[in-house]
């Protein structure tokens, strides 16, 4: 299977405008609404191939059917040529006939930190009373910032991705949580993943990616050594099980 395309696309998926990741100067007024584990036991090997024949045989009938997988963790296959998604485990954000966004969740940044963030973004109080992660949410324009959140609060700008999380590309979110307020988990993601219309129903119908139906303990943990294996887990797939039918058709 092949996961390269020409490269990142501009996310086609009408969502929230965001600043979160310019610089200060940049960055609109911020009265105008923009901005910005599962452990598990290993199965024996014949098990962890029927699951894998069941996944596919079930994801087949869903693409048949034109389902639509918003709200899915998308998790990559051993056999990813895109190096910049190997082994990545994706929250799909927004899935339309016009394309697909989402968010990667194990790719952790460094730089800025939460609090030299919310500095730039002359965001008070300072230190924040809350800290949140941030993470590389994909590679296309890393200058806009994302909240992933679970749903306990919300704003006017909120995209609600399921009935418990939704994506905030406001500065209201970051104020609520420097505050100590705001939504009980979340992650601060710069950039994002992008797919064109029909784009990811064909990587899927590839074997490119593995779909899992999302789980809020694994999203916001900051085990991410781990997190692709443990997404893996949800589906009952052996990875190393998983290496050895990488590709097939």
């Amino acid at each position: 299977s092949q996961a390269k395309r020409g490269g990142p696309r501009p996310c086609s998926v009408v969502l929230p405008p965001c600043r979160c990741g310019l610089p200060r100067r940049q960055a609109a007024p911020r009265n105008d609404n923009e901005g910005l584990g599962l452990q598990t036991e290993t199965p024996p090997s014949h098990a962890g191939a029927l699951a894998l024949a069941r996944h596919e045989t079930n994801m087949r009938q869903m693409l048949d059917e034109d389902t639509n997988l918003t709200g899915q963790l998308l998790i990559a296959m051993p056999g990813m040529e895109d190096k910049r998604f190997a082994q990545s485990v994706i929250l799909l954000c927004a899935h339309t006939p016009e394309g697909a966004m989402g968010i990667v969740l194990n790719d952790p940044l460094a730089k800025p930190s939460f609090d030299a963030l919310l500095k730039q973004l002359d965001v008070t109080p300072a230190p924040p009373a809350r800290q949140i992660q941030l993470c590389k949410g994909g590679p296309v324009d890393h200058g806009r910032g994302f909240v992933l959140h679970t749903s306990d609060w919300t704003c006017d700008g909120s995209l609600m991705v399921d009935d418990n999380l939704a994506l905030t590309a406001s500065l209201d979110v970051l104020q609520e949580i420097a505050s100590g307020n705001g939504p009980r988990q979340g992650l601060l993601a710069l950039g994002y993943a992008s797919w064109g219309p029909g784009q990811l129903d064909r990587e899927m119908g590839e074997n490119v990616w593995l779909s899992a139906p999302n789980r809020v303990e694994l999203l916001f943990d900051r085990d991410h050594d781990t997190k692709w294996r443990r997404a893996l887990g949800i589906l009952r797939i052996d990875p190393l099980l998983l290496s050895g039918v990488a590709g097939r058709a």
